[in-house]
């Protein structure tokens, strides 16, 4: 650099600090220069033989600006003394000039092209790795399962099919009523997740029991990266700045608690006590709300609860509304009406109504079994259907039953158009466990003891507990009592008396407490050989990596058993369950044993009728656990044996099942499934992030296969890397590894870290310009080539998902210095850069004495991407067209014999397909990033 050349007055830019603005010369001495940048009041002092800094001179027609914002085209540029003088053309075409000293201060050179000519460049790594960003941002915009990828959740076919179907309606209004077991939360939080990431839903209130708000605050962290706030009374008090001790005298206006956070958790006791709150979440406004154990909200004809009440206005102005609730054959015809009407009240208006179509329906629903069993359809089915099922060819169908080599094609033809037919099946979806696969087998130890439980110390249970862990050699076990304080106990009289080691999990832990339990239980190496839970210190987690339950104690609720039970009793669990119960003779635990042994079978099986039996026998069971009376108790099991079994049978009888085959259509959850997997597998997430932690300064270790360790390095690019703490972090790209180590993160293309990271790639300018030497086979050394990517971009509302048909799209263009476009010829991955060294100053004056030149092929760049645009505008108008006239085409026939579409629906999706060719035809083309490559 000419230790001359800086004079007082002219502009500079800062390579390193480009957000200081426009700098100028106040001070040029021997072998320093003091530059002083307006904007920031900023004053810096470099040596003149390697300061970072850039001359910046305009070109005629560059549009320039003067300190007091006027606009300026440049025609001429005038340079006297080493100071240049800008002539052009104000925006009211008047002529006048402007010293460079009054340019404005605030000017950034964030576009590519000023990037480059102000050697503001990156290495090229950065352009590299902003390509690549673009390119896996458009495939995943486009992914057919964009959504659906990000949770910790196996890839069970109901679960992914129920969340697909109503996650991608305009307004989902559905209830999920799934036998125990299968998932219902998890389906919940599918769909959430799933619009949330597709910028469908931004606000969402979950209302559950205040027994279920830490399971389902861990469930959708745990699961989906979705960080619920949980409002109750005393957070509501402190967000209104209202002292407790003062409530009930003058409240001033405040702020309503519901309005602070996007994504709010409550429970149905905390409305039911605090009606002002139902107002303010009511006034907040929200496109989602769930609510769990929503058949506990009680409604009658003449008469409706409060909570009933509340959950109506709620519904009434959400677009969203997804009701969590037992199975329609548990609930009865009425409670199971007063859910449907929440959904739609205007198709579910009368109740009395709803009996008569029910009743209309139930030869169609007769009809169904008969072709799912393969039998002969009766003539009196076949007339119901004829008259009743609207549809061009049914009589064809039915004649086509009793033609052997027809027969099969036409049942399942007939399937299908009862399917469509079915009055609540798009709004509501029941699985059972008798049509989903994967759930292990069970079995039950119990084990009589004789003694006394006044001290847990010498109890007989804890003795037995301790030879039970050893006799497991090694195996882990994991053991749930009732309260906290047993667990606290147990765990310490097992560690100190008898040395063996143990994690504990209860309810007084912090989250942050039971994810260190959990993880020193889960991990293989460590001495843990059992984990201690109380009851509500379990809810939420999941063990199925544990095959052996010992329940020290029992609950009296059928319910809350099975849920015991389910902590391991899951889909993909590989072994057999070993439930181990002891339990001393003649105690309360002891009658709970035989009941639910021999009366219900609730340890072998899940049992569906076990609620509605204790409920029936609610006085004879109170009666039997004051004190153990054989004679009795087996009066009391015979009486429970013939009591499950009638309602197992009316349940049973009871069943759906067109319903149950529309909740999980096989072959539409099948390509689901198969589209995760090849998500899952291809390999590029994991090398990609690498480039991104090396490119920002994060360490990467190996811990394990697919499994890796994240830490900020000293070099760390900014004060924080998004979802990375200070301690780092441990992550896996593997489902099945994820599923089994709940303390590792789980990276895919929706998790927050890897999204926001990609975020912060392409709302930068870092990458935007770069400068690469290069070797090429078909290349002499000495010529350089421009390198440029165009992103096509459509500015449309989230809600329209136009990503599906035209996401941001990257065009790269290679033009050489001849003007050749090379693009088809060399691919991007040929051009690596060599590592060779070169002159900046010398690259940055090249550039510039060839501005002219490059900007022309800026130019022929521009006019090559466009001619690309305007094809894939055409080929996204088409995609688009099918596609939505398709789906138009296909409500429209459903409307016409399914009275749950409704007409709004259609109307959606016509004025969503307008709004697509509108958007997608004022598609615009952007140079992102342009990259100078000089071949050596």
């Amino acid at each position: 650099m000419n230790l001359n050349y800086f004079i007082p007055g002219q502009r500079w830019i800062s390579n390193t600090e480009s957000e200081l603005g426009l700098g100028i010369v106040v001070e040029s001495e021997y072998n320093r220069v003091t530059m002083l940048f307006l904007a920031t009041g900023e004053r810096r002092v470099y040596a003149k033989d390697n300061a970072p800094l850039t001359r910046v001179i305009f070109s005629e027609g560059d549009i320039i600006e003067s300190a007091d914002y006027s606009k300026l085209t440049v025609t001429k540029i005038i340079e006297r003394n080493g100071l240049v003088t800008y002539v052009g053309k104000t925006e009211e075409n008047r002529e006048i000039s402007l010293d460079e000293m009054e340019l404005n201060h605030h000017i950034q050179f964030n576009k590519p092209q000023d990037r480059l000519f102000t050697g503001q460049f990156d290495p090229s790594a950065w352009f590299q790795l902003r390509y690549q960003t673009w390119q896996y941002c458009r495939e995943h915009q486009q992914s057919p399962v964009k959504g659906l990828q990000g949770g910790r959740t196996s890839l069970i076919a109901h679960q992914l099919f129920i969340a697909h179907e109503a996650a991608g309606r305009p307004t989902p209004r559905i209830m999920l009523a799934d036998e125990v077991g299968l998932g219902k939360t998890i389906e919940a939080g599918l769909i959430l997740h799933h619009r949330l990431n597709n910028g469908l839903s931004n606000r969402a209130l979950i209302i559950v029991p205040e027994s279920l708000l830490h399971q389902w605050l861990v469930e959708m962290l745990r699961r989906f990266n979705l960080r619920f706030s949980i409002l109750d009374e005393m957070r509501c008090l402190g967000i209104e700045n209202i002292d407790i001790d003062y409530i009930g005298e003058s409240e001033p206006p405040t702020e309503n608690p519901f309005n602070t956070e996007q994504l709010i958790l409550c429970s149905q006791e905390f409305f039911a006590q605090h009606p002002k709150r139902q107002q303010q979440a009511l006034e907040a406004g929200w496109d989602m709300v769930i609510v769990d154990e929503a058949h506990h909200l009680e409604w009658s004809e003449t008469s409706a609860s409060p909570e009933y009440l509340f959950v109506e206005n709620l519904a009434a102005s959400t677009p969203g509304l997804i009701l969590l609730t037992a199975t329609p054959e548990q609930l009865g015809k009425e409670s199971h009406f007063a859910r449907l009407r929440l959904l739609d009240p205007d198709r579910f208006y009368s109740f009395s109504a709803f009996l008569e179509e029910e009743t209309h329906f139930q030869p169609v629903a007769e009809a169904a079994k008969s072709l799912l069993a393969n039998q002969a359809l009766t003539p009196d089915e076949k007339a119901h259907l004829a008259r009743l099922v609207k549809h061009d060819h049914v009589d064809t169908l039915l004649k086509n039953l009793d033609d052997p080599e027809k027969s099969q094609l036409a049942r399942e033809e007939l399937v299908k158009i009862l399917l469509d037919h079915h009055g609540t099946g798009r709004i509501l979806f029941r699985n059972s466990r008798q049509t989903v696969q994967g759930f292990p087998d069970r079995e039950r130890q119990g084990c009589t003891l004789n003694g006394s439980s006044e001290s847990l110390q010498e109890d007989p249970r804890t003795l037995w507990l301790v030879e039970k862990i050893k006799a497991l050699a090694g195996q882990k076990a994991l053991l749930i009592c009732r309260h906290a304080q047993t667990a606290i106990e147990l765990e310490h009289i097992i560690e100190k008396r008898f040395g063996i080691a143990a994690a504990v999990f209860h309810e007084g832990m912090s989250i942050i407490e039971r994810d260190r339990a959990a993880a020193y239980f889960a991990d293989q190496e460590s001495s843990a050989r059992l984990l201690i839970c109380s009851e509500i210190g379990s809810e939420g987690r999941n063990f199925q990596f544990v095959h052996h339950l010992i329940l020290f104690d029992l609950p009296d609720n059928p319910d809350l058993l099975q849920q015991r039970i389910g902590r391991l009793d899951r889909i993909g669990q590989r072994h057999i369950i070993e439930i181990h119960v002891p339990y001393l003779t003649g105690s309360r635990e002891h009658t709970l044993f035989r009941w639910y042994d021999e009366g219900l079978n609730a340890f072998r099986h899940n049992t569906s009728a076990g609620q509605r039996v204790a409920e029936l026998l609610h006085d004879e069971l109170h009666t039997a656990l004051e004190k153990y009376d054989s004679e009795s108790l087996d009066k009391l099991i015979a009486k429970t044996q013939t009591l499950a079994q009638q309602i197992e049978t009316e349940l049973h009888n009871g069943r759906d099942l067109l319903l149950e085959l529309n909740s999980c259509r096989k072959e539409e959850a099948q390509e689901l499934i198969d589209r995760l997997k090849q998500r899952d597998n291809e390999g590029v997430l994991w090398p990609y992030m690498e480039d991104v932690f090396e490119c920002y300064g994060v360490d990467t270790e190996f811990h394990s296969a697919d499994c890796f360790i994240l830490r900020p390095s000293e070099h760390l690019r900014m004060s924080h890397f998004p979802g990375l703490s200070e301690e780092g972090m441990t992550v896996t790209v593997n489902r099945d590894i994820a599923l089994a180590r709940e303390e590792l993160q789980f990276l895919t293309w929706e998790h927050p870290m890897v999204a926001a990271a990609m975020d912060m790639i392409l709302s930068s300018d870092t990458g935007n310009a770069g400068v690469s030497v290069v070797k090429h086979k078909d290349q002499k050394a000495g010529r350089f080539l421009l390198e440029c990517l165009f992103i096509v971009e459509c500015s449309a509302p989230p809600e329209l998902q136009i990503g599906r048909f035209l996401p941001h799209t990257p065009i790269r263009i290679l033009i050489d210095q001849n003007k050749a476009d090379l693009t088809d010829t060399i691919e991007h991955i040929e051009l690596i850069d060599s590592g060779k060294k070169f002159d900046k100053t010398q690259i940055v004056a090249f550039l510039n004495s060839q501005r002219k030149h490059l900007t022309t092929l800026l130019d022929i760049a521009e006019q090559n991407a466009q001619a690309q645009m305007s094809q894939l505008i055409t080929d996204s108008q088409k995609t688009m067209l099918e596609t939505m006239t398709g789906e138009i085409k296909r409500l429209t026939r459903l409307k016409q014999v399914n009275p749950s579409i409704r007409e709004d629906e259609i109307e959606f999706q016509k004025e969503t397909a307008m709004l697509l060719h509108e958007n997608i035809q004022d598609a615009q083309l952007r140079l992102d990033a342009v990259r100078f490559v000089i071949t050596s």
